[in-house]
């Protein structure tokens, strides 16, 4: 039943998703792969994004290859991923990615990719053994800047958009986030590259960041830094994490107690609509504290994703959000809505990475992919391997298969209801 429920609500997404393509207003007339820019990709739903590091060890000394890269690339483009996001220039994934886009693209002359290249920015200290000291950047960035620019420069053709920062601005992140002056002398440094035609004129600029560093949350956060940053990005490329805060602001999270006569599924379709609406809500209100300050900017999705495996605060003894199904809920309610609305969605991720939580495999940050580290399609995809979508394509020299072995009722039995509560309206 489930399974026959969950093909006929994907087949009316996919009839959603054709008739957005031929309404979708902000998308842009396209030209030819050469002369796309980022202007044409973002918000386009021909060009689907997500959020990739492509590790398959516990630890990023073990570099993926080029020709492991080439494996990873064929699978997103089969399933029509056209924009990648990066995280960093330090390390020789990012480069390394942006050959195996070029060979790929020198193979076969219909693949298609474009990069969203990020330039991870640290306070001083960071990492280290010493007391990070958020006032003041880390002499690194200067350098890892200058490697973004190099590689912008370098594949015009891939790389569309530089991002200054990841999570940088946001209090959370306490091992090295900064305040937004830091950011925002990055943005302007590459802007007035650009005038200067030091840069190509139409790759875009942002930063990309937890909805509340760009205004969506506490008051705290709206300096006059932020404001001058919105005004001088391109776009806006914010994070929104229903999924962590089924723990730290569980109001929305649960099962309603109006819904306790509804089936298992109808209650896990409850809880992951409301999931989305939280995601909704911190969208918008980002774009009333943009709309606010009197600027018209792009606002897209940097992040957002759901794990699979915890044994912690999202786990079967914290608030029961981690599963397939959810997941699969999850992906596919976002793509909905994000496609219909032109809105861009890096969902993250596209794979597993073991080496976010080396020490604890079960982790749930090890387990955000759709696709697991060995090649194995999570419920989200199994649609896709029906398909055949993935036929001839290997991950690791592994066929892609579909988790469980694709036996639905295995997969339920890790499927667990959150608790019956009154739930607090999340909705616009």
């Amino acid at each position: 039943m489930i399974q026959r429920h969950y093909i006929v609500q994907s087949l009316v997404l996919l009839l959603l998703m054709l008739s957005c393509n031929q309404e979708q207003k902000t998308k842009q007339p396209m030209h030819s792969p050469k002369g796309i820019t980022a202007k044409d990709i973002l918000g386009n739903p021909d060009y689907l994004a997500i959020s990739y590091g492509g590790y398959r060890k516990s630890s990023r000394a073990f570099q993926p290859t080029i020709p492991q890269l080439k494996e990873d690339l064929r699978i997103l483009h089969a399933m029509n991923i056209k924009v990648l996001r990066t995280y960093n220039v330090q390390l020789a994934q990012a480069s390394n990615l942006l050959k195996a886009i070029q060979q790929l693209k020198q193979e076969d002359k219909t693949f298609e990719m474009y990069v969203m290249l990020g330039a991870w920015i640290d306070c001083k200290n960071a990492w280290t053994d010493q007391k990070p000291d958020h006032t003041v950047e880390s002499i690194h960035n200067e350098g890892e800047i200058q490697r973004a620019v190099a590689l912008a420069n370098q594949y015009p053709d891939i790389v569309k958009i530089i991002a200054v920062g990841n999570e940088a601005m946001i209090r959370w992140a306490t091992s090295y986030y900064v305040p937004p002056k830091v950011i925002l002398k990055w943005v302007n440094y590459l802007q007035n590259l650009k005038k200067e035609g030091k840069l190509h004129k139409d790759l875009w600029i942002t930063s990309s960041d937890d909805f509340a560093s760009w205004g969506g949350g506490e008051d705290s956060y709206h300096v006059k830094d932020l404001e001058d940053l919105i005004k001088a990005v391109d776009y806006i490329s914010m994070h929104t994490y229903p999924y962590h805060n089924t723990h730290y602001n569980p109001d929305f999270w649960g099962v309603d107690v109006e819904e306790e006569g509804l089936s298992s599924e109808e209650k896990l379709e409850a809880s992951m609509q409301r999931a989305l609406k939280f995601a909704q809500k911190q969208y918008k209100t980002v774009s009333e504290y943009v709309a606010s300050l009197g600027v018209e900017k792009p606002i897209h999705i940097g992040e957002t994703g759901w794990a699979t495996v915890s044994n912690g605060h999202y786990g079967p003894n914290g608030s029961k959000a981690t599963d397939e199904f959810k997941e699969a809920l999850y992906y596919r309610y976002m793509r909905e809505w994000t496609n219909k609305a032109g809105i861009s969605c890096f969902y993250f991720e596209a794979f597993d990475e073991p080496w976010k939580d080396a020490q604890n495999h079960k982790g749930s940050e090890n387990h955000f992919g759709l696709i697991t580290v060995d090649g194995k399609a999570k419920y989200a995809l199994w649609e896709q391997v029906d398909k055949g979508v993935f036929d001839g394509l290997t991950r690791g020299g592994n066929p892609i298969t579909k988790t469980y072995h694709g036996d639905i009722d295995e997969m339920m039995k890790d499927v667990e209801l959150p608790a019956v509560k009154e739930i607090m309206t999340v909705g616009f």
